[in-house]
């Protein structure tokens, strides 16, 4: 099996606030995924808009990364993504996008399909790539494609805190992929709940959904509990590791993804997969930010 890795999503700039008056400045969004997946030595393709303000701070990182292809990356005009996060001692992080990149040109990434062993798109800000755009991408892959819906419940307003909205049209986004990955949240408005949670029931009924679109796995993040498996055949639960201090868990799901997407791409099952991806996470939490997100990985390896 092909081992290259495509990324597709964005290059943010996050303002993190913890309401014990943490905070914390720098990169995130898709390069969470690429520091994972670089610092394991594995090739990576990054297909993402940079915003021309933030091309020096991202150059000075990844340039250490010897296994990340660049071909992908076009800088644009402007101060890039930049959005401040908001984390309570209860309740939801509230999010703020300040500006955003506009939505990647495809071209790169229908090029370098044929060579591609999966191939990961992230929805980062909601803004990333325009639907008709993913679904050209998805008719031409002929390898493993992992979706990872995470903004695309959002609406799409600046400069005030976002809000959930009903994701009618998840079913089109994930139509065709291979893998996908959400939050219990971003479920709820998958499923239309704006205000509550969803039940085990509803959970699992919406697996079916997903499977009935060509999904063979849905990978459901929990917190602090895990992350829930869905199979046609089965659902396992595989519980978080003790991780002993939290300092940031900002890019702990990003980390997750990176981690299961290599398993997975070595031949593991879901369940197998999500667990080194669940390990990884839970040692993200200890850390802060991209640079120290590679240092930690790159430990593994040597």
């Amino acid at each position: 099996m092909r081992r290259n890795f495509g990324l597709i999503g964005t290059i943010t700039h996050d303002v993190i606030t913890y309401e014990s008056g943490s905070k914390f400045e720098g990169l995130g969004g898709i390069l969470y995924q690429a520091a994972v997946l670089c610092g394991l030595k594995k090739e990576v393709f990054l297909y993402t808009n940079l915003g021309q303000e933030l091309v020096q701070d991202v150059e000075k990182i990844i340039e250490k990364w010897p296994t990340l292809q660049r071909q992908g990356i076009r800088h644009v005009p402007g101060p890039g993504n930049n959005v401040h996060l908001y984390y309570p001692e209860k309740g939801e992080r509230v999010e703020v996008l300040e500006s955003v990149v506009p939505p990647l040109n495809f071209s790169q990434v229908i090029k370098d399909l044929p060579g591609m062993g999966i191939l990961v798109l992230v929805l980062n800000s909601g803004f990333d790539i325009e639907f008709e755009d993913w679904r050209k991408i998805k008719e031409r892959a002929n390898c493993p494609v992992w979706f990872d819906i995470h903004s695309l419940p959002l609406d799409k307003k600046l400069n005030v805190p976002r809000k959930y909205i009903h994701l009618r049209e998840w079913k089109e986004w994930a139509n065709g992929v291979h893998y996908l990955q959400a939050n219990k949240r971003e479920m709820a408005s998958m499923l239309g709940h704006l205000d509550n949670m969803p039940s085990e029931g509803e959970i699992e009924d919406l697996g079916k959904m997903a499977f009935k679109v060509g999904v063979k796995a849905v990978f459901i993040t929990l917190g602090k509990e895990g992350v829930l498996v869905l199979t046609p055949d089965k659902s396992e639960k595989i519980a978080s590791i003790e991780s002993g201090i939290i300092v940031d868990t900002t890019g702990c799901g990003d980390v997750f993804c990176a981690g299961t997407v290599i398993g997975l791409a070595e031949g593991h099952d879901p369940f197998k997969a999500a667990s080194f991806g669940l390990n990884l996470a839970a040692k993200a939490v200890g850390i802060t930010g991209i640079e120290e997100t590679y240092r930690s990985v790159r430990l593994l390896v040597g």
